[in-house]
């Protein structure tokens, strides 16, 4: 996946940016990249202006668990879940564009966190 070019914002007393930025979480990165595809996709066919996608560091949770549950103490197993990130924003973006992107069916098990900025 590749990343598109940071722009930066004007910064004026007439000239307000607003910004929409988008936190997109999975368990499956396959399934995120394919989530973050579909949300460029609908945002550019509105013609708004995109920052990212960003990559964030991958959350590993480890959890350590006995194989057996009284004679073999020293017997353990690990189990890890990773968590993958991306985050998106839209630069000063217009009602339809906001309006396409809250009606957009993405899979399940996508967790996504929109603030406006």
């Amino acid at each position: 996946m590749t990343t598109k070019k940071v722009l930066k914002p004007k910064k004026g007393k007439e000239d307000a940016v607003v910004q929409l930025r988008i936190r997109v979480r999975a368990y499956e990165n396959k399934i995120l990249d394919a989530s973050v595809k579909q949300i460029i996709d609908t945002a550019l066919r509105y013609d708004a202006k995109i920052v990212g996608p960003i990559p964030l560091p991958t959350e590993i949770k480890k959890y350590t668990v006995n194989r057996a549950s009284f004679v073999f103490k020293n017997a353990r197993e690990q189990f890890e879940i990773r968590i993958h990130k991306r985050v998106i924003d839209i630069l000063n973006p217009n009602p339809k564009t906001i309006e396409a992107l809250t009606n957009l069916s993405l899979p399940s098990g996508v967790d996504i966190d929109v603030k406006m900025m």
